[in-house]
């Protein structure tokens, strides 16, 4: 039986593929986890090889399996009805783990290399395995739709998951990135007011957004990339039209290093998600307008 197999990756596609040589699962927001069990004794690994066996206890416990069986999956929080890394590492900040699932979605071995064999026996392997063992919660089989992946991921996108991952259904499993496996992102869009912004020489480094709840202006989080040069100057001179000496915000930031202004400039911003925190996740400045 191998140590750690470096893992496939998925190359990012703005349109999921069709046709039933594909397959397609959930993309959860999580960590990419592998579990090692040999006759008894349990060994968990992160995507670049870390041993987190502590860290996921639980979740080795949970895969009572004779022999030996390498899985591929992901560990995830489930917070308001999908997945939520930040809520996830706020658990291992913790140091718990009883809000932690992890999802199984692929078998590399099993008394025996299963990496050359296509995908989709490699998942039906997978679930004959969990089956047999019995496998309790947390552990769950990822499950996955044949055929139509771009409508899979418009209803991904309605409840907001993260995106959807579409695998060719009779690819081996090879420790890459690669065109066998696609990821498809679901992104979002909003209006954010401009409530202050970090100077950088020639313009800006980051812009503090912000979102108006019934009376209060809140604080949404930073965002830092998305413009050239030239926008940034172009930014710089409209916001310095508009500095305020104090923050416009409801509740005051710790130790901000903003240049407050006047919430007169809204930004369009595409971002992944929104964190427990309320600020947002993965942001990048598509725009500015005036109110």
């Amino acid at each position: 039986m191998p140590g750690f197999i470096k893992p496939q990756l998925a190359t990012l596609k703005s349109k999921a593929p069709i046709g039933d040589q594909w397959l397609h699962e959930i993309k959860y927001d999580g960590y990419r986890v592998q579990v090692h069990a040999n006759r008894g004794r349990k060994k968990v690994y992160t995507r670049n090889g870390l041993d987190w066996t502590k860290r996921f206890s639980t979740i080795a416990g949970a895969l009572d399996i004779p022999g030996e069986a390498i899985i591929d999956g992901e560990v995830v929080v489930v917070h308001e009805g999908r997945t939520n890394f930040s809520e996830l590492q706020a658990e291992l900040a913790a140091g718990r783990q009883d809000r932690m699932v992890y999802y199984a979605f692929d078998l590399l071995w099993r008394d025996g290399d299963l990496r050359k064999r296509p995908q989709i026996e490699r998942k039906q392997a997978l679930l004959d395995l969990l089956g047999e063992s019995d496998t309790p919660y947390p552990v769950l089989f990822s499950e996955h739709l044949i055929g139509d992946g771009q409508q899979m991921f418009e209803h991904a996108a309605k409840l907001k998951w993260e995106g959807i991952i579409s695998k060719r259904a009779d690819a081996p499993y090879r420790s890459e990135r690669n065109e066998n496996w696609l990821k498809i992102k679901a992104v979002h869009k909003g209006k954010f007011p401009v409530v202050g912004f970090i100077k950088d020489p020639s313009g800006v480094a980051a812009l503090y957004l912000g979102k108006q709840e019934g009376k209060d202006l809140v604080y949404m989080g930073k965002v830092g990339t998305g413009w050239s040069r030239t926008v940034s100057s172009k930014i710089r001179k409209q916001l310095d039209a508009v500095v305020s000496p104090k923050s416009k915000l409801t509740r005051p930031l710790k130790k901000p290093k903003a240049t407050w202004v006047e919430p007169q400039f809204y930004a369009d911003i595409e971002y992944r998600d929104i964190t427990s925190e309320g600020l947002l996740r993965a942001s990048s400045f598509k725009g500015l307008s005036r109110r």
